[in-house]
């Protein structure tokens, strides 16, 4: 399973209580003025694959290092609606002062892990792959890629230093005319010291015929059309891998990946996956009250 690094979490969780906390929790500290034991679950809401729980526990701890929390369904198994995933045991105020950062962390990155699970089922027995782009919130790049790879994807460039990568603007400055793409691949070959992949960006079959001359390692078919992708792929003969972007959604990507693609880069599941549905209920303990958020 894919692991977070430590320093992520922190970072993240300190910023999120930082915003959130700043000022102090004034409606909680004018209801209670002392500790209140509680009980707290957090329960999906949705089937989802989990996400955040590292984050979550985090920030519950970092409020209050003495509330007890529990486990339920650790980050990258699936839960069923209805199915508590954490447990959360101590003073009530505290669990209220986390309560909103935790979530947000488990409701965003569950539901790109969810909605990554959900297109690469879309092309299951397909030999391709589901990748993500560098299109994340500033600050939240590992998280939301560490989500991705939960869910089943796998991760490409995780900063302009990971690879290299021709995209439309690139070629814009280059000036060479109908020749770009091949100039481009052609000047990029000559300046690496060792041996990169060159991923170039192709618009039309004339750019991919470029991108082949240019001996590119990886040709990315932008915005094209299944048709398109199948003629794309014919014409390079497997003397590059294909990759395809662009307007990739639940409703073409088997298509794309049927046409002939070996990976599919995606966008939409860092910056457009719906949050997953999560809620987080508490009780008192000496009665049976119940609280939803």
């Amino acid at each position: 399973m894919a692991r977070l690094p430590a320093a992520d979490i922190r970072r993240a969780v300190r910023l999120g209580l930082e915003e959130d906390l700043s000022h102090g929790d004034i409606t909680t500290c004018a209801l209670f003025s002392k500790p209140v034991a509680a009980r707290a679950h957090i329960v999906a809401q949705q089937p989802l694959v989990v996400a955040g729980i590292s984050a979550a526990v985090q920030t519950f701890l970092t409020v209050d290092p003495t509330l007890t929390v529990t486990v339920a369904r650790p980050d990258g198994e699936l839960a069923k609606n209805g199915e508590s995933i954490l447990h959360i045991v101590g003073d009530g105020r505290s669990i209220l002062q986390a309560e909103r950062v935790a979530l947000n962390f488990l409701q965003h990155l569950s539901g790109i892990a969810t909605l990554t699970r959900e297109f690469c089922r879309a092309v299951r027995s397909c030999p391709v792959s589901i990748m993500d782009t560098r299109k994340t919130i500033p600050g939240w790049r590992a998280l939301q890629k560490w989500a991705v790879a939960l869910g089943g994807g796998v991760n490409h460039r995780m900063s302009l230093g990971d690879g290299l990568l021709i995209k439309d603007n690139h070629l814009a400055l280059i000036s060479r005319g109908r020749q770009a793409v091949r100039s481009a691949c052609r000047l990029a070959g000559a300046h690496l010291p060792h041996r990169t992949p060159i991923i170039v960006e192709a618009e039309s079959l004339s750019q991919v015929r470029q991108a082949i001359a240019g001996k590119a390692d990886i040709i990315l078919l932008d915005n094209m059309t299944p048709p398109m992708v199948r003629r794309a792929v014919m014409l390079i003969n497997r003397r590059a891998a294909v990759e395809v972007s662009g307007g990739i959604t639940l409703k073409n990507v088997r298509a794309m990946a049927e046409a002939g693609a070996d990976r599919i880069s995606i966008g939409a599941l860092t910056h457009s996956a719906p949050a997953a549905s999560l809620s987080l209920t508490m009780t008192p303990l000496k009665s049976r009250s119940r609280r939803s958020v």
